[in-house]
């Protein structure tokens, strides 16, 4: 996104911009006026963007890597939400209703976010028709996906939840090497942030991964997980569907 000269800088942000669903259908001229008010912020691998209870109001866009948005109990008990990655919103909930951070946002590997004060965005929402009924698209697809993350607790058990998870963000992330088959998905998360995905310990996530690997389903290596066989993982999810269904009841 640098560049020595003004004008080749700005061509790269704007054709960057154009890349992010929220802003892909503005005018050149309407992304030119947001380009000025965007700065830049690198993350380290671990390292917060905000916490829950934050008073902070800013807006980011994921330039580059990947960022885990969890809650914290009170208990001290962390449940993922889920991970945001190029090109992705962050932190609009608390600029749009002016409440704190409803949840926290941590680096899982070294990231590059564009970062904008909540107030001016709110601003360039009121001046941007097309701009605010984007914002609307993007929070009914994170409501759908929160209510498809809703469908699991429900459906599966913790086996299925995980596999069900992990088939969305394939959707979204995985690297296809053989189609219709196997799958690369690297979300750069250790088991234990995998098991807080699910809600159960690390070591279940242990005990699963190593099943499945054995079966020849899926492999974890160092944060990436390769989906081998992909009809037979989506059929060990939907039998873990069945197993839930109680037999003996109407």
């Amino acid at each position: 996104m640098n560049s020595s000269s003004g004008q080749p800088a700005l061509s790269q942000r704007i054709a960057f911009l154009r890349t992010v669903p929220l802003l892909a259908a503005l005018p050149e001229r309407d992304l030119i006026i947001l380009c000025q008010d965007f700065s830049l912020r690198d993350y380290r691998k671990g390292q917060f963007v905000f916490h829950q209870g934050d008073p902070s109001r800013e807006l980011y866009i994921v330039l580059k890597g990947k960022v885990r948005i969890f809650r914290v109990s009170l208990a001290g008990d962390e449940t993922s939400v889920n991970i945001f990655s190029t090109g992705d919103i962050i932190g609009e909930c608390a600029m749009i209703d002016q409440q704190t951070r409803s949840a926290s946002a941590q680096a899982v590997e070294r990231c590059a976010l564009l970062e904008m004060w909540g107030d001016r965005f709110l601003q360039h929402m009121r001046e941007m028709p097309d701009l605010a009924l984007e914002m609307v698209r993007l929070l009914t697809g994170k409501l759908r996906w929160t209510t498809t993350f809703a469908e699991t607790i429900a459906q599966y058990d913790a086996a299925g939840r995980l596999l069900h998870i992990l088939l969305l963000y394939n959707e979204r992330f995985g690297q296809e090497q053989i189609v219709g088959k196997r799958y690369v998905l690297d979300l750069a998360l250790n088991q234990a942030d995998l098991a807080t995905l699910v809600g159960v310990r690390r070591e279940r996530i242990n005990r699963l991964l190593q099943d499945w690997s054995r079966r020849g389903l899926i492999e974890y290596d160092d944060g990436k997980l390769i989906i081998l066989d992909l009809p037979r993982v989506r059929q060990e999810r939907d039998s873990r569907n069945e197993a839930n269904l109680d037999q003996g009841e109407w």
